[in-house]
């Protein structure tokens, strides 16, 4: 794997050698780095290494599945830019990420979301000018695809690109996710651990990764209050993006090798953690 300087202050300027057309168009090419102070305080004996998706133009990696999506209706001619109405179901990211593509394109969007999700997440929401509608937190995912069903039933000509049905979704990352981490990391990749909310990155990523090394062992992750591919049952919980309460059409369980359910306290002490020691706001 090709070492880089870290030494940041020595570097000579050199920007990207373009200028973008649209802010859609800066998807992807996000950074990987290791985390070896966060290894040795959890004791890990590994070259761990994290890709940072907040990187993407509003900072999650759902960014590339909002700008695929659209661009898949587009192709279909289901939709063009300035004509028509979007209805969705999101715990957040996804909505955002729908949210400046659709600001950017000129489409109404209209996004159906758990009452459970941040202030912060609503105030962005609205900012980029989207619409929100919100369903009660005890009835998760379900909840919200269900009340997006009913809008869709009464607004003419409403689309819903339907994260966790568009084959869009698994496939952006096969074309970009997948090809990032195999070529910045030249191939030495063994294990990838992806959190699973619409199961579009752990399909995409490791239908591409194990057919070119299928050593290469993927590790999903769902709250351990809603362990549903864990076989248990979905409820309520507080990781945000993760954990829809239900197995996705779209997610191939067969590219899983292991299951790891994580706790809600856990998940934000370790969040912070992470933070703290190697500055990288997670």
């Amino acid at each position: 794997m090709t070492e880089t300087t870290n030494n940041s202050s020595g570097r000579t300027p050199r920007g990207r050698g373009k200028v973008y057309a649209s802010i859609t168009d800066t998807i992807g090419d996000t950074p990987i780095v290791r985390i070896d102070r966060i290894a040795r305080e959890k004791g890990v004996r590994a070259n761990l290494l994290a890709k940072l998706e907040f990187f993407n133009p509003i900072a999650s990696v759902k960014d590339r599945i909002g700008v695929a999506m659209i661009d898949a209706l587009e192709a279909q001619g289901r939709i063009a830019p300035g004509r028509g109405v979007l209805v969705e179901p999101t715990s957040g990211n996804t909505g955002i990420a729908l949210a400046f593509v659709a600001a950017a394109r000129s489409y109404k969007l209209i996004l159906v979301m758990p009452e459970s999700m941040s202030i912060e997440r609503r105030k962005l929401l609205a900012l980029l000018g989207a619409e929100l509608v919100l369903t009660p937190a005890s009835l998760g995912m379900k909840g919200a695809i269900a009340k997006a069903r009913e809008i869709i039933d009464s607004t003419p000509g409403a689309i819903m690109p339907q994260q966790f049905e568009n084959p869009a979704n698994p496939d952006i990352h096969r074309r970009t996710t997948a090809e990032e981490i195999w070529n910045d990391t030249e191939g030495a990749v063994d294990i990838v651990v992806s959190g699973i909310g619409t199961g579009g990155t752990i399909t995409g990523v490791g239908h591409v990764l194990k057919a070119r090394k299928p050593s290469v062992k993927m590790v999903a992750v769902e709250p351990e209050d809603s362990p549903v591919l864990s076989g248990g049952a979905p409820g309520p919980h507080k990781i945000q993006g993760i954990g829809a309460g239900f197995a996705p059409a779209i997610l191939d369980k067969s590219v899983i090798d292991e299951i790891v359910t994580v706790g809600n306290q856990t998940a934000f002490d370790t969040a912070r953690l992470i933070a703290r020691v190697e500055g990288i706001p997670v």
